[in-house]
């Protein structure tokens, strides 16, 4: 078959299949290039879930009669200056965009028109293209003193079977706002205002620079809650630094639906840095759970390829690992930070579960729809005898707390001395009390905290034992006969060539022909450990985040079973300053303000809470 040259228009199209994927994507492309503009004001309009009609309007620097007419050629840009040679460098791109595709490919697929008036002066023009039909440029009205607004109308009508590929107007809308959240999270100094169907969905003034006014914008967007639970981040390792906020364990999600990445300004999707952010949080969160965190990292743009897919969504490190350390270490420094801190909505969880008595045996039974309800949580009727009470909460009328000598714990007091009088003052309290054998009840001078002394204790053993692997060498065991494990060749490359990596882990192994690897040797942690498993999941790893994050996953479960085993039981009934001492311990181990698997440690109640609990306020 011979080969021919297609034509601009269809060239135009089949480049929109790949930048403008749905209506969000058009609108990511426009704010940017207001953006880049230099906007301190950007205004968002959808309807119809952004199918029917688009506008952005900002105050950049605007754009001149002749310069309209070129901006919707392929591949015409003003963020790309060629050197005295002519040469354009693509290893130093400091913008957004570069690439001089988004403007003509939604003209080619929709009616787009552009309206601008330069910031050096002059008057307004516009330029009109539909379905990649360009009309001349002519004088135009404009509501600014300088700026653009771009409309885009009917997206798609030009290429109908692409609208088949659109999901719901809603579901468009719902992709729009997210677009427009990521990219003021990236850029607070700049105003949002977001408009869908008619109603004003988001307005985001502009914040001053920096981490004051960063956190915020991303209050605004992510709530108070991340707000009040998140950490500062903010490490440099040579050419790269890394900023941005990470929030607590505790306050960990069901999905990563919180978590966002900008390389420069831009937000990626990368497998890398999320795979970088799970393995922070690797020792302190379940596979199921999932941290909230807003990082931002700045690099010299020679040392990161934006140009690898014409959305930008995706970058490439000439250093992975070390972007790779950076966030991990950074991240871990945060927390290590946080000591003991556990989020505030432990609080307001707690709070939530709490239920206004009912009554038993008398009295009108409590309802949600009972006026009471409507003002204040509170009794109805008369608290019944003890007896009842014990009747309905079991094990209340059994002894709940200890303070004569009992066998002591490793390192802790046994004798019954009375505490000291400043104890109130420390950050857990004083212990007052140990309910069911399991809880510790602290007083604190402004509320109190309640402490699961199994999950307490659990995570201050396995923090020991994370010291004195740090200290010395994962011990290994030789395994009597090599185990050969049977991969993907490309697997088994990767494997391989992380062999210096896994070995200081306690895995030793080598090739062994083509995609097969003998395993000699194994960390004696993991005991009769499964091999083939073991080697299938680092292979996983390694293909999916560049890292092999399953063995030191398996090698902190076996430190957290053996720390569980070794850790106080739930039923061990406690005395006085034994409780003590395993509070003043948590406030000193960091991370103790969750357990193995990211689950509070600790509840702490302020006497607000408990006022308004009981309807004092």
């Amino acid at each position: 078959m011979p080969i021919r040259r297609l034509p601009p228009e269809t060239v135009n199209r089949i480049a929109a299949g790949e930048v403008v994927e749905r209506p969000s994507s058009a609108i990511k492309e426009l704010v940017e290039n207001a953006l880049d503009a230099g906007a301190t004001r950007i205004e968002v309009q959808a309807d119809g879930g952004g199918l029917s009609r688009i506008l952005i309007a900002d105050d950049g620097c605007g754009m001149a009669a002749d310069q309209l007419a070129l901006a919707v050629e392929r591949h015409a840009t003003s963020k790309l200056e060629p050197d005295d040679a002519g040469d354009v460098d693509l290893l130093r791109i400091s913008t957004l965009g570069f690439r001089g595709e988004a403007l003509p490919s939604i003209g080619s697929v929709a009616r787009l028109t552009i309206t601008s008036r330069p910031k050096a002066g002059g008057d307004a023009h516009r330029i009109v293209v539909e379905g990649g039909d360009q009309r001349p440029v002519s004088p135009a009205g404009f509501p600014g003193p300088h700026g653009a607004r771009v409309e885009v109308r009917d997206l798609f009508y030009a290429t109908p079977a692409r609208l088949k590929f659109m999901k719901s107007e809603r579901s468009e809308a719902m992709a729009i706002s997210e677009e427009i959240k990521r990219q003021a999270m990236a850029h607070e100094t700049v105003a949002f205002t977001l408009d869908l169907d008619g109603r004003t969905t988001l307005r985001l003034p502009a914040e001053h620079p920096g981490d004051e006014g960063r956190l915020k914008r991303l209050a605004a967007l992510l709530g108070r809650d991340f707000e009040a639970n998140a950490l500062l981040i903010d490490q440099a390792r040579e050419n790269v630094r890394l900023t941005g906020y990470a929030g607590l364990p505790t306050y960990s999600r069901g999905n990563a639906g919180h978590q966002y990445l900008f390389v420069n300004g831009r937000p990626v999707k990368d497998r890398l840095l999320q795979g970088a952010l799970r393995g922070a949080y690797a020792d302190f969160l379940a596979r199921d759970r999932h941290p909230a965190a807003v990082l931002f990292l700045d690099i010299d743009p020679l040392y990161v390829d934006v140009n690898v897919h014409p959305a930008k969504a995706e970058v490439r490190f000439r250093d992975p690992a070390l972007v790779r350390g950076l966030i991990v270490g950074a991240i871990r420094h945060a927390l290590a930070g946080a000591g003991h801190r556990a989020s505030t909505t432990v609080a307001a969880d707690a709070l939530a579960g709490f239920r206004p008595y009912s009554g038993v045996g008398s009295g009108p039974a409590y309802s949600p729809s009972s006026p009471s309800a409507q003002g204040w949580s509170g009794w109805q009727g008369w608290a019944a005898p003890a007896s009842a009470m014990a009747q309905t909460i079991p094990g209340l009328a059994e002894r709940s707390a200890r303070v004569e000598p009992g066998p002591a714990l490793d390192g802790w007091p046994s004798d019954a001395a009375p505490s000291a009088p400043d104890l109130i003052d420390h950050p857990l309290g004083a212990a007052r009390a140990q309910l069911h054998g399991t809880y510790i009840v602290a007083q604190t001078r402004d509320g109190l905290v309640v402490v699961d002394q199994h999950a307490a204790h659990e995570r201050l053993v396995y923090e020991r034992m994370k010291v004195q692997m740090a200290a010395g060498s994962v011990t290994r065991q030789v395994l009597l006969t090599p185990e050969v494990v049977d991969l993907d060749p490309a697997e088994a490359e990767r494997v391989v060539a992380k062999a210096d990596e896994l070995a200081e882990l306690g895995l030793v192994v080598e090739p062994f022909g083509g995609g097969a690897v003998l395993v000699r040797e194994t960390p004696a942690l993991l005991g009769a450990a499964d091999v083939q498993g073991l080697i299938r999941d680092i292979a996983d790893d390694l293909s999916e985040h560049g890292a092999a994050l399953s063995l030191t996953e398996r090698l902190g479960e076996v430190c957290g079973t053996m720390a569980c085993h070794g850790s106080v039981r739930a039923g061990r009934v406690l005395s006085a300053p034994e409780m003590n001492a395993l509070l003043r311990e948590m406030e000193a181990t960091p991370h103790s303000g969750q357990c193995n698997h990211g689950r509070p440690t600790y509840v702490e109640l302020k006497l607000a809470d408990l006022e308004k609990l009981f309807g004092r306020r």
